[in-house]
């Protein structure tokens, strides 16, 4: 068991290929401008079906610094300071030390340059070296291949699938769900001086 704020006071996450600031009302302006228009594909890889205001999603990044069952950030590039995405911990249960993770990237340009795998690098390091979770899980449509392979880049494992979960332009898709334990982490991570 952890503390049931052990998500209080998240950090900036530094790494050679992104920067992770803590998502509030000022580096939430490039959540919502992004957003607003969100990248077609960007959208069906992330399930997002509704459509957010600008009132709302301003409203929704100013208030995430005040919720401690979750840590969210805006992922920014190392070399150009560019913000190309977002990712978090959600759904902190404490008393099992297990947490979900979800990322996106804002923009189909902005994938395949290792921005995903190098952040999730980074909260994974978080999560389990400085929080001291057991248990970190997500979910990730069938369809998205690339997302599957860099999860799996960081350690993550499948476990399982939940059937016809999205229903997107006519169709049915699984999502597949992946985990990675504390002990796996730790061996994955042995042989890296950088870990």
């Amino acid at each position: 068991m952890i503390a049931p704020d052990a998500l209080r006071d998240q950090p900036v996450l530094e790494g050679a290929r992104v920067r992770l600031e803590p998502l509030d009302a000022r580096t939430g302006e490039h959540m919502v401008r992004d957003f607003l228009d969100m990248d077609p594909h960007v959208r069906r890889l992330t399930g997002t079906h509704r459509r957010f205001t600008e009132e709302e999603l301003r409203n929704w990044v100013a208030t995430r610094p005040d919720h401690h069952d979750r840590a969210d950030w805006v992922i920014f590039s190392q070399a150009d300071g560019e913000a190309v995405g977002e990712c978090s911990l959600i759904g902190l249960d404490h008393h099992n030390a297990s947490v979900g993770y979800r990322i996106a990237l804002f923009r189909m340009e902005q994938t395949g340059h290792g921005f995903g795998t190098a952040a999730t690098d980074l909260v994974l390091q978080y999560a389990f070296e400085q929080v001291g979770l057991h248990r970190v899980g997500l979910e990730v449509f069938e369809f998205n291949e690339n997302a599957r392979r860099s999860y799996s880049h960081s350690g993550f494992r499948e476990e399982g699938v939940l059937r016809e979960f999205l229903y997107w332009d006519g169709e049915w898709h699984d999502a597949v769900l992946m985990s990675v334990l504390d002990r796996e982490y730790a061996e994955f991570h042995a042989d890296d001086p950088h870990a």
